[in-house]
């Protein structure tokens, strides 16, 4: 009985073994998720830039003097949008107000009396944002009116060369040749940028613009002026490649210098207004030198 007894407590006592550990689920890595190379949302580029296009066409080919209104309201924007960046990013404040109207006598100015209306209602503005800028003391007096000459300068007095594109009676084919050089040095710019883009142009302030691109960049432009200058004015194909080339440098000269100003401020975006650009600004950056570029050739090559 006791023997009995002794083999059940030894089968009682005898530890069960251990079950086998189940073995951990392997850990699939998600995948990654593609770039474009593109950089941006390329169908709402396309799209808000087709937009931006048939707004302007429209214009021209009904009443030709709409432009300076769509100009005068683009130079409005992004006049807000830099004011905005500036003191979001760095606490600048600029005289919002002096600017905006000096911005839009500039515009207006422009069509009747030409260089010396912008000039003239220019100067009123520096003047106007040394008086408004006094109120608020000392400290930072010297930015902010720095800034706002700046901004004064930078947008509506070069957009005002633009309106001084519309009111000869070629007026048409001037804004066109302006705006086709600037489209197609952007547009060639970035497919050679993306399909083929190695070697950058600027790694400090913009990685993504190569020496590729600009060669891309510089066939496309100097073939839109060649044709825009023979057949929508009075030019010869040689002062369409001077000028394709020329607004080729100045829309890269623009998008460089807005990519440095950006660089400094901290920011990616002047704003967010146009899906797939960013701000107005951001498209304003190569139209605004190449226009004063722009209205000097053609004043030089087809003069009214």
């Amino acid at each position: 009985m006791s023997q009995v007894s002794e083999e059940r407590e030894d089968r009682v006592d005898a530890p069960e073994p251990a079950p086998a550990a189940m073995p951990e689920p392997e850990t699939v890595p998600e995948p990654a998720r593609k770039v474009s190379r593109a950089g941006r949302n390329l169908p709402a580029a396309i799209g808000v830039g087709l937009l931006l296009g048939a707004a302007i066409v429209t214009s021209l080919l009904t009443v030709r003097f709409l432009f300076i209104g769509i100009i005068a309201i683009a130079i409005a924007v992004g006049t807000i949008e830099l004011a905005g960046a500036l003191k979001r990013a760095a606490g600048i404040r600029i005289a919002l107000v002096p600017v905006l109207v000096g911005g839009q006598a500039m515009i207006w100015l422009a069509w009747p009396y030409g260089r010396e209306g912008a000039l003239t209602a220019f100067v009123l503005t520096v003047l106007v944002c040394l008086l408004w800028r006094l109120p608020g003391g000392a400290d930072g007096y010297l930015r902010d009116i720095s800034a706002s000459v700046f901004a004064a300068a930078y947008i509506p007095l070069f957009g005002a060369f633009a309106a001084m594109l519309v009111p000869p009676e070629d007026g048409v084919g001037r804004v066109l040749a302006f705006m086709i050089g600037v489209v197609a040095s952007d547009t060639g710019g970035y497919i050679a940028g993306v399909l083929g883009g190695k070697r950058p142009m600027a790694p400090s302030i913009s990685p993504k613009k190569t020496w590729e691109g600009f060669a891309g960049s510089l066939v496309a432009g100097v073939v839109a002026g060649a044709l825009t200058l023979s057949l929508l004015l009075d030019g010869h194909a040689w002062q369409g490649v001077l000028f394709g080339a020329a607004i080729v440098c100045t829309a890269t000269l623009g998008d460089l210098v807005e990519s440095l100003i950006k660089r400094d401020l901290g920011v990616k975006d002047m704003g967010n207004m146009l899906p797939g650009h960013g701000g107005l600004m951001d498209r304003l950056d190569s139209l605004l030198p190449s226009a004063v570029v722009s209205w000097l050739l053609l004043s030089a090559f087809v003069p009214v």
